[in-house]
């Protein structure tokens, strides 16, 4: 374990100006990005990915860290400005954010969601940091048999949660799964599925797999609707004193704030729901509870704050399973994994044995990205708001550009670009059907893991399955795996009959 002095000379770390000049530069691009319609969050760090090559490792993830927090705080702009919003999760921010643009207080919105995604992603941090310690530090203790079972049971989790459909999640998960078994066996050093392809051997690379399924393939799907797009107007910011935020005004939406951050937190902590569900939990929990719900959707402030509050929230608190079990919850959560792992670190429980420090200054650098994120945005407010009128004609070629360059920059080849391509392909019909982008990238990321410890598991009880009599979370977590998939299983029999039902016309 770490002691108190190096705790001390983690934050120093994090708060030199060599680190506050990256997590600045991060939360800035992240509010350009978040801002501009068609982008998102998951677009913007598999293209960061490729600058953090030459960073060191804690650069390379702070800077990730405040490029994924800025774009959810600046996704709200676009929300409120134009009623598009930068992020899905966004959508929430939407029902009273451009009503009251609308009605003449774009500003005061507009601070009202930077403030109440600040707390909310402060608070969600300094959950982060109190639960993840602790969490690490049993999970040490954890053998093959206890890993193996969390992780077949996160799988089928996230294939039942992240997506409409568990059959569908569970084909996500498991073409997944097979990709992250292609390359070299790691007991017999045979080749699996590499097709004669040397370039195959470490498996599929991770940053050309990141870019095409993410960026390239929502790319091609704003191409796609880019024709049908009509456009819409950008509301004015206006120096009008009655259009600022008193604090009373902010002080009274604060009980919602610290409730929806509560929720944000707590749906964050549970891998594959993401920050949609999130925010629209937290703005119905707000609705309800509220003296005045017919005001809802017509520009409440609190309305704007449960959004943003738990949306903001969601973030840190995916990462929990991600420091804890090393199980990422989220997509931006899996695609940090990818970025531990180009620095060669094992993210999860090891972390907190092997790298202590670095998980320390992390977690300073996250806090310090808080406050960040918090500066950019209220003192960039009528920069950011003009940022809402780049047109789609722009962006999309711009974003194509840095992917491919990005692929060819890091040597990949013609190789990568195909590779790229082929999988900008595959996540374009993955959108289109609705497949589950977490599943598949949770699946790929964690198989490699899944395998050693299923291995290690196998050859330890001599294929006896009694042992997990002896091992009872194991025994726990694969009855509540079967349980789950059951559950879901039935779940989804009965809404497929009820569709069929409703198609026969009875």
């Amino acid at each position: 374990m770490i002691g108190f002095d190096a705790i001390l000379s983690s934050f120093a770390a994090a708060l030199h100006y060599e680190s506050i000049a990256i997590i600045l530069g991060g939360v800035l691009l992240g509010y350009i990005v978040g801002v501009i319609p068609g982008l998102n969050r998951a677009v913007a760090i598999a293209i960061a990915i490729p600058l953090t090559f030459y960073m060191s490792a804690y650069a390379a993830i702070a800077f990730l860290i405040g490029l994924s927090k800025g774009t959810a705080a600046g996704s709200a702009v676009s929300a409120i400005l134009l009623n598009t919003p930068g992020e899905p999760s966004s959508a929430a921010t939407c029902l009273d954010g451009f009503p009251m643009a609308r009605a003449g207080k774009p500003r005061k919105a507009l601070k009202v969601g930077l403030l109440a995604s600040v707390v909310g992603d402060l608070l969600a941090t300094l959950l982060l940091i109190a639960v993840a310690i602790p969490f690490a530090s049993v999970a040490l203790k954890f053998g093959p048999y206890e890993l193996a079972a969390i992780l077949i049971f996160a799988l089928v989790f996230i294939a039942g949660m992240a997506g409409g459909s568990f059959l569908k999640g569970l084909a996500a998960g498991g073409m997944g799964v097979i990709l992250g078994t292609v390359g070299l066996d790691p007991e017999t050093g045979a080749a699996r599925l590499t097709f004669g392809y040397a370039e195959l051997m470490e498996g599929v690379p991770i940053l050309p797999l990141v870019i095409g399924t993410l960026a390239l393939a929502e790319m091609f799907v704003q191409l796609d609707e880019y024709r049908r797009n009509k456009g819409a107007s950008v509301i004015k910011l206006s120096h009008d004193k009655a259009d600022d935020l008193s604090f009373q005004e902010f002080k009274a939406t604060l009980p919602t704030v610290f409730k929806s951050t509560g929720v944000g937190a707590f749906v964050g902590a549970l891998p594959g729901l993401g920050p949609s569900v999130g925010a629209f939990m937290a703005y119905g929990l707000a609705k309800r509870s509220a003296k005045d719900p017919d005001s809802f959707g017509k520009g409440n402030p609190n309305g704007i704050a449960a959004a943003e509050a738990a949306d903001n929230a969601v973030i840190p608190a995916s990462y929990i399973p991600l420091f804890g079990l090393g199980i990422p919850g989220s997509v931006s959560a899996a695609l940090l994994v990818g970025a531990f792992m180009i620095h060669g670190i094992q993210v999860g429980p090891l972390m907190l044995r092997d790298h202590p420090e670095m998980l320390f200054t992390l977690f300073s650098g996250m806090i310090v990205a808080s406050l960040l994120m918090l500066a950019v945005g209220w003192y960039g407010l009528r920069i950011f708001a003009k940022v809402t009128s780049v047109p789609p004609h722009i962006v999309i070629p711009v974003v194509i550009f840095l992917c491919l360059a990005g692929i060819q920059v890091q040597g990949y080849g013609t190789f990568g670009l195909v590779t790229v391509f082929a999988f900008a392909i595959f996540g374009y019909f993955l959108k289109k059907f609705d497949y589950s982008f977490v599943t598949f990238l949770v699946a790929f990321i964690v198989t490699p893991m899944l395998e050693m410890n299923l291995r290690q598991a196998v050859i330890l009880s001599g294929g006896d399955i009694a042992i997990l009599l002896n091992r009872p979370i194991a025994l726990a977590f694969v009855v509540f795996t079967a349980l789950m998939a059951l559950h879901l299983g039935w779940s989804g029999y009965r809404q497929w009959r009820q569709k069929r039902l409703e198609a026969s016309g009875n």
